[in-house]
Parts: structure tokens; C-alpha cells; sequence
């Protein structure tokens, strides 16, 4: 059995799991009414779990060689295994760029203040930034107000997910829990910089410029406890208007039943469910090749110990399979640590961008019973519009006034909504051609490692098995 589950049956639906791609829109129509709409073609796959497995032997090497392959040539030449994004080349003169570093990161205070703070570089060649280079320190919450800002403008875009805050306090600052946080950090902020609409925002500017002092009052001034009127006003109306839903026992708002549309979301509620268990397999592996490290090591200076107690021929052999443990058990703490990095960690932002649909799906629902929802009630104050006009009541005015009013708020509801459909159609092709270069290149590094640990492990043993076996015929044994 593979690393990957072993069988052709494993192997196809990794690959067919890599493939996915999509060129038609998963279209929505801006009516209360559901209407029939196009879907990419063919179904969607994804590789249940990954599971860890026992030594591999000469079969299982090769179909984790072909599966390396396979993954390695689904990645565009332009994504492959990369340098960090500080080392990445600048484009070709003239051509736009923008490049984003997220580097240095510094633990700063003590206690509960304790925070990690970053050096964010940015290169462009772009008119509308200050300069070619600028370098600003950030700390985790200007990542989360760059995020929540995005957010609440763009709504039907997918917005690159953040790294989570670690709810274990003896975790927050060891090194390995910092760089995967850097990591995720670059990677969220290169997201943005790359996507069509996003990188033209001006709070990515802010965020990329500004110096320490004034994102700080930004910051403070906008995510702080005190909200602004019109927000208290607002949650105010939100809050009183669930209230009397749940007194009236008023039903609950309109929601679309377009099948594809719902085809959509199911799909994307089981790749969540596929994804989380995949990753939950990927903790389980990197945990046992640390377990299996750890115990080799011990392994190694018992056999040592061991060795020195007896003759010179035994206590030599017993001595080159302790150090042959001890360099194996230094190879799976390193495979151990390349398999978080490169598959476990990419798995997890993967859950976090599904997430990140999963949020634009609100939002279009609360677009939807908005625009359904005014254009009853501009209905019906046309109507009574039409009844004052017959009967040349002194009311019309008014009620034409309102009427206007009204009836261009639920044109802007609608717009809205159609700006979310048409951005969602857009964001569901990049995130499949997304998620195929990335997995592909994560799988590709995984089963790279996986055999040259295997390769690694075998002409260890072998080299071992020489020794004890020259040992054994010196000796007069079998």
C-alpha cells in the first residue's frame, strides 16, 4: 500500500482530482423567479484522505514516482516550486509588476501584549504607489483590517483567507507556529496583489504604504469598540426587525432554488468535507513520521550503548546501526517538517478558501432577499400610487416621492446582486484553476519526499544489513 492509498483505483482519483479545471460560469439571474443556468461540464472529485503507511516497497515506490510526475506537470511552469517571493525575479522592463514580501518576523512586548511584527516589502513599477520599493512593519491585526476591508467592498469576490490566531498560548511564539504564520501571511497578501480587482484597492494601498504610526490610527479608528453611529444605528435595525420576525412568526426570507446553483454549493460543502479530512490524515502522517524519528533516535543510542558493552567486531556493528538510526531518525524530523510546510499547511489554507466561498454564498443570499424583498414593496407602492392618482388624492405627492425613492434603492439592490453573480462566475473559474496549479504542485512535493525518504531509508538498511551479515559469516553463523 502507497502513501496515498495504494492501487490504481488511489492513483486515478488523484489524478482526476488534479485535473479539474473549468472554462463556463455558474450563472445566476437577478429574479425571484429561478431560472435554468449554465455549469461547467463534467462531475467534481476530490482524494478523500491520505493515510500513513507502513515502508514502501518497489511497486508502491514507482506509483509514487508516477504520481510525483503526474502532479508536476499539471503546475504552469510559472507557479513550480518557487523561492520566496523576496527572491522572486522582476518582470520584464516596462511590464507592470507588483511583488510582496512578508519577511522578518519579530516578537515584540512581553506577556499578554506579546505580538509578532513583520517587515512587508513591496517592488512595483506601478504609477499609483509612492515609489519602486517601499518597506512597512505589520503586526497579524493590519493583516485582519486588510482582510475585513476587502470583504465588506467586494462582496461576491472570494477574499484570500488569514491564517488563524493560535487559541494556545504556549504556541503562539515557537518558531515553527511563526513561519507557518509568515508563510500564509505572504501567501494571503500576494493573493491580493495578484487578482484583477483586488490589487486596484486603495486599502491594499494604505496597507502597503502607510507607515507604522498612521495604520495604527487607521486601524484603531476603524475596528475599534467604539462603532460609528450609523453601525449602532444599523445593528439596532438588524436586531429589532429578527425580533418581531420571531413575534409575528413571520416566514422565513425568499432563497434561490436555481438546481445549479445549488449543484454549486453542494459541491463545495462536500470539497470542505474532503479537504478537512484529507488534512486531518496529513496531521496523522507528519505526526508519525515525528513519532518514528523520535523513536528511532532513542533506538540509535540504546543500540550504541549496547554495542560498547560487548566485543570489538559486535560492538562495531551494533555502533553503525545505532548511527545509521540516528541519521534516519534526523531525515524523518526533516520529511516531518517538509510534509507541514508543503502539504499539511496548503491542505489547511484550502479549507480556509472554501470558507472564503462559503462567506460570498451569504452574502449573495442576503443580496438575493434584499432585491426580492424591495422589488415586492416597489411593486406594491406602485400600486398605491395608481390608487391615489384615480382618486386625485392630496396624498400623491408623497407617495410618488416615495415611490422614486424607493424604487431606486431596489434598482441598487439589484445591481448589487448582479455585480455578485457576475463576480462569483468569475471567482469560481480562478479558484479552480487555482486549486489545481497549487494541489498539484503540493502533491508533487509530497510524493517527491516520500520517495526519496523511502530511497533514503532502504540503502540505509541495506548498507546495514552488509555489515551484520559479514559479521554473522565471520562468526560461523547463518
Amino acid at each position: 500500500m502507497s502513501a496515498l492509498g495504494g492501487g490504481g483505483g488511489a492513483l486515478r482519483n488523484a489524478s482526476t482530482a488534479l485535473a479539474i479545471s473549468s472554462t463556463e460560469s455558474f450563472a445566476g439571474t437577478p429574479s425571484c423567479h429561478t431560472k435554468r443556468v449554465r455549469r461547467p461540464p463534467g462531475s467534481f472529485y476530490w482524494l478523500h484522505a491520505v493515510t500513513p503507511a507502513p515502508p514502501l516497497d518497489t511497486t508502491t515506490l514507482k506509483q509514487l514516482v508516477f504520481v510525483s510526475d503526474y502532479a508536476e506537470s499539471m503546475i504552469p511552469p510559472e507557479i513550480g516550486p518557487q523561492k520566496s517571493s523576496s527572491q522572486s525575479p522582476r518582470s520584464p522592463s516596462g511590464a507592470p509588476f507588483l511583488s510582496i514580501s512578508v519577511t522578518d518576523p519579530v516578537k515584540l512586548g512581553n506577556g499578554v501584549q506579546a505580538y509578532i511584527s513583520y517587515r512587508v516589502i513591496t517592488k512595483t513599477n506601478l504609477p499609483e504607489f509612492q515609489g519602486p520599493e517601499k518597506i512597512v512593519i505589520r503586526r497579524y491585526s493590519d493583516f485582519v483590517w486588510l482582510h475585513d476591508k476587502l470583504a465588506d467592498k467586494y462582496k461576491g469576490i472570494f477574499i484570500p483567507p488569514l491564517p488563524e490566531k493560535s487559541a494556545v498560548e504556549k504556541f503562539r511564539f515557537s518558531a515553527e507556529f511563526i513561519e507557518m504564520r509568515r508563510q500564509a501571511l505572504d501567501i494571503f497578501v500576494n493573493r491580493i496583489a495578484s487578482h484583477p480587482e483586488l490589487k486596484q484597492s486603495e486599502d491594499l494601498k494604505t496597507f502597503l504604504e502607510e507607515d507604522e504610526e498612521a495604520m495604527e490610527r487607521i486601524r484603531s479608528f476603524e475596528t475599534g469598540i467604539f462603532k460609528k453611529p450609523a453601525d449602532l444605528l444599523q445593528m439596532f435595525k438588524d436586531v429589532q426587525t429578527k425580533v418581531t420576525d420571531v413575534v409575528l412568526g413571520k416566514e422565513k426570507p425568499v432563497e434561490e432554488t436555481d438546481p445549479e446553483y445549488e449543484k454549486l454549493k453542494h459541491y463545495i460543502f462536500g470539497l470542505e468535507d474532503h479537504l478537512t479530512e484529507t488534512q486531518k490524515q496529513a496531521v496523522r502522517l507528519v505526526k508519525r513520521h515525528r513519532e518514528l524519528g523520535q523513536s528511532l533516535s532513542e533506538f540509535g543510542k540504546a543500540i550504541k550503548l549496547l554495542g560498547a558493552c560487548e566485543g570489538d567486531s559486535l560492538g562495531k556493528v551494533f555502533a553503525e546501526l545505532g548511527s545509521k538510526s540516528e541519521l534516519l531518525s534526523i531525515k524523518l524530523q526533516k520529511e516531518a517538517h517538509n510534509l507541514l510546510m508543503n502539504f499539511e499547511e496548503p491542505l489547511k489554507d484550502y479549507v480556509r478558501c472554501v470558507q472564503s466561498i462559503k462567506d460570498s454564498f451569504s452574502h449573495r443570499a442576503n443580496a438575493f432577499r434584499l432585491h426580492c424583498e424591495l422589488t415586492e414593496t416597489t411593486k406594491l407602492k406602485e400600486i398605491n400610487l395608481e390608487k391615489l392618482n384615480l382618486m386625485r388624492s392630496d396624498k400623491t405627492r408623497e407617495a410618488e416621492i416615495e415611490y422614486r425613492e424607493l424604487k431606486a434603492e431596489s434598482e441598487e439592490a439589484t445591481r448589487r446582486f448582479e455585480t455578485i453573480i457576475k463576480r462569483m462566475n468569475e471567482e469560481i473559474v480562478r479558484f479552480q484553476e487555482q486549486k489545481t496549479a497549487e494541489m498539484g504542485l503540493a502533491f508533487h512535493l509530497f510524493a517527491k519526499g516520500q520517495a526519496k525518504l523511502a530511497n533514503d531509508i532502504a540503502d540505509a538498511w541495506r548498507n546495514v544489513l552488509t555489515k551484520i551479515e559479514a559479521y554473522s559469516l565471520s562468526s560461523g553463523h547463518d
